[in-house]
């Protein structure tokens, strides 16, 4: 057995979903691209799942791309606004992005563009005024993304993306959704509507990994990323990955069905998680408490201990009837580094802490009782690995002469 609180990394496939794309594994094998008649089901089947899903974000279907995922997407977005507008030569993010916007960023940087690293503070917040200053007459693009995903700190996107076009029209926004597309309202002609461009990917609510999207208003300045053949009018070559495309049209479905319900009870339990820890393990902190975060997303500072070790217990299922559980220190993306996060350091999350920080993320099939027995048995794997921590007194269950500084 199994709990699975890891969701922000990926999350299961929900039933209706595999059952959407089998057809299309199956009898509807053809190419979408193909002019027989056996073949216009499959077109059909994939700019029905285009309009449904431009629908549920406010946008036009002609604005949406289908991608392999959120990173491509991205790529696309920075790199294809880069070619398009080779006059501009800076570009605002964020120190606290995903490694797929931070990266391009800094292969942009190499390539001798200008690029502003905005600080965030103690709880996550973007530094307001310090984006307000870095706004300049050759910025070109402006990436932020809409919600943190190792803290669950949501930007106010729709008034830093109204501040960009208040400054100057001809600045691009672009906004990495991958964490809060069916969990947080997006409406690219409502409270998205000065964002250019926006990409997120299936897997993070239910469609299989593999599939993503981007939205790219229409007029934007954006050269084609993927060349090849005439997919996607034009502007991303390659064979449409139709089961996948129709299991993500299906999944966005699935979620605005059931999101008032869903978001209600999984910040319950998250919320019952947070206050559980808090009162049962002394020196431990919730990295991003004193900031608007995802209801699902829970990142835990614990003092004077590792993070790995944390997740080595929570995940070991050697004592009988104990369930293995699945958290994460961190992206999914650079859990094979040994260094600290680089959002926790932006933060300044304290070095006793950064080491030892520990993300829950819920999805809507996370029970009340996987909670409880993560409530019940956290606690006694923290208190197991200070008993062997050189600096944590056995006799008061406080740091041995150090500070949280």
């Amino acid at each position: 057995m199994t709990i699975y609180l890891d969701n922000n990394a990926t999350t299961m496939i929900a039933s209706e979903v595999r059952e959407a794309m089998m057809p299309f594994l199956r009898q509807e094998y053809f190419n979408p691209s193909s002019m027989y008649e056996s073949a216009k089901p499959v077109r059909n089947a994939v700019e029905t799942a285009r309009q449904q899903i431009a629908q549920h974000l406010g946008a036009q279907p002609s604005e949406l791309l289908f991608t392999s995922c959120a990173t491509e997407s991205i790529n696309a977005a920075i790199f294809g606004a880069v070619r398009a507008n080779p006059r501009r030569k800076h570009i605002i993010t964020t120190a606290v992005e995903h490694p797929a916007v931070l990266e391009v960023c800094k292969e942009i940087q190499r390539e001798g563009f200008d690029v502003s690293f905005i600080g965030v503070d103690r709880q996550g917040n973007i530094n307001l005024g310090e984006f307000v200053r870095e706004l300049r007459n050759d910025t070109l693009l402006v990436a932020v993304m809409h919600a943190n995903n190792e803290t669950g700190v949501i930007f106010p996107i729709d008034r830093l993306a109204r501040i960009v076009k208040e400054t100057n029209p001809e600045i691009l926004f672009f906004c990495d959704a991958t964490q809060t597309v069916t969990k947080l309202p997006i409406k690219m002609n409502g409270n998205f509507r000065h964002v250019d461009m926006l990409a997120f990917s299936g897997h993070k609510f239910h469609a299989p990994k593999g599939v993503g999207g981007l939205i790219i208003r229409r007029g934007t300045p954006c050269r084609t990323f993927m060349i090849g053949g005439h997919q996607e009018s034009g502007r991303r070559g390659g064979t449409e990955n139709v089961p996948y495309i129709v299991a993500m049209a299906k999944a966005i479905e699935l979620a605005a069905e059931t999101h008032n319900e869903d978001t209600r009870r999984i910040e319950r339990l998250r919320n019952k998680l947070e206050m559980s820890i808090i009162q049962s393990i002394p020196n431990v902190e919730i990295n991003g408490a004193g900031a608007e975060r995802m209801p699902n997303t829970l990142n835990v500072a614990v003092h004077y201990i590792e993070g790995e070790g944390i997740l080595y217990q929570l995940a070991d299922t050697h004592l009988a009837g104990t369930p293995g559980i699945c958290a994460s220190s961190g992206s999914a993306c650079t859990s094979g580094s040994l260094e600290p996060s680089h959002v926790l350091t932006a933060m300044d999350v304290p070095f006793t802490a950064k080491h030892g920080s520990v993300r829950f993320s819920l999805s809507r099939y996370t029970t009340k009782e996987e909670i409880d027995a993560v409530i019940e048995r956290f606690p006694q794997i923290v208190a197991q690995l200070r008993r062997l921590s050189p600096y944590w007194n056995q006799e008061t269950n406080q740091p041995r002469g150090t500070t949280l500084t």
